[in-house]
């Protein structure tokens, strides 16, 4: 409870200041009489009545009191915060190509790296809708956009390259990308935003990659785009079944570089921006940095609302002093 106007406490002052003053005056007023002997006085005792002759006084004294709380009006407070949450529509755009599978990252391959950090950069968002999209030599989506983030990092964790799921291998940039913008398409957020991650150039697919940043540009959707990989010649993974039926791991020699032109245009020419990770840790940087640049803007406002009390306290204030009066003029009269 808090009090609107304190000032009127001030008014106890001279409310004291009465009481001394009357509480001197009346014993210098008090009437005697003189007896002989008072001993046969001692053996009455004073009724309720006389016990009580000061009640009236103590109701008039308290229902001031009540009167100088009412005055300085009392309230009570409820605050209310109001969040506006302005949230982003992001859609992740993940090369799932067998050449993923080259161990040049941390804890395994490219793609387990990305798998990683793209389930970190998950946890740290809080109202913005999230899908993929993942592509090879064809794209499908994943996860639409969703607030669902445990079913989304669910389905992450899942994700095996095209040949463990069964489509055509390759580097569909274009699909990929089209398919990730059209997800966003009927999109109301006020930033759409495309994460695009491969470690190859275009070499396969219907929709060409200037076809694909044409339909971002269209419906205004960011991308940015993330080279993930070494530079040169490597080795790819290779599993085959032996004579036994075991599967067995060899290495064949692979170099299909990351394209960085496409990707520095592709994200260029859309507002966002272009990242090349080598290794495990700058996949991490690059994803951190993508979370600082697209934050979800949140607008908190704070209402208090104020009850008026005073009205308890004047008609408790009343009710005491009616009280003192009554009691005063009836019961507890004085006569002479």
């Amino acid at each position: 409870m808090i009090w609107a106007s304190p000032w009127a406490f001030s008014l106890f002052i001279p409310l004291v200041i009465l009481l001394v003053w009357n509480l001197f005056r009346r014993r210098k007023k008090v009437a005697s009489l003189q007896y002989s002997e008072v001993s046969v006085f001692k053996s009455v005792a004073p009724s309720l009545r006389m016990r009580l002759m000061f009640l009236p006084q103590l109701l008039k004294i308290l229902g001031i009191t009540f009167a100088i709380l009412a005055l300085a009006r009392p309230q009570t407070t409820n605050n209310e915060v109001r969040k506006d949450v302005e949230g982003i529509d992001i859609m992740v755009c993940l090369d799932i190509s067998d050449s993923m599978m080259i161990e040049d990252m941390q804890p395994e391959n490219r793609l387990e790296a990305a798998k990683d950090t793209m389930i970190k950069f998950i946890n740290g968002r809080t109202s913005d809708r999230i899908g993929m999209v993942i592509f090879a030599g064809e794209s499908f989506t994943l996860v639409p956009l969703t607030l669902d983030y445990n079913l989304l990092k669910d389905r992450i964790s899942q994700v095996t390259t095209a040949q463990a799921a069964h489509i055509k291998d390759g580097t569909a940039i274009g699909v990929g990308l089209a398919n990730a913008v059209g997800r966003l398409r009927e999109s109301t957020a006020k930033s759409r935003v495309v994460i695009f991650l491969t470690d190859g150039g275009n070499n396969s697919g219907t929709i060409d990659p200037e076809t694909g940043i044409t339909i971002a540009k269209g419906y205004g959707v960011k991308i940015y785009s993330i080279g993930i990989g070494k530079d040169g010649p490597t080795k790819i993974p290779i599993y085959q079944k032996d004579i036994f039926g075991n599967t067995v791991k060899t290495y064949q020699d692979f170099e299909d570089p990351v394209n960085v032109e496409l990707l520095s245009r592709m994200a260029s020419e859309t507002g966002g921006k272009f990242f090349r990770a080598d290794q495990s840790d700058s996949l991490q940087k690059i994803f951190k940095e993508i979370d600082g640049l697209e934050k979800t803007k949140v607008e908190q406002k704070s209402y208090v609302k104020y009850t008026e009390q005073f009205q308890k306290f004047l008609w408790i204030g009343l009710i005491l002093f009616g009280l003192s009066l009554l009691f005063g003029n009836t019961y507890f009269r004085r006569v002479p």
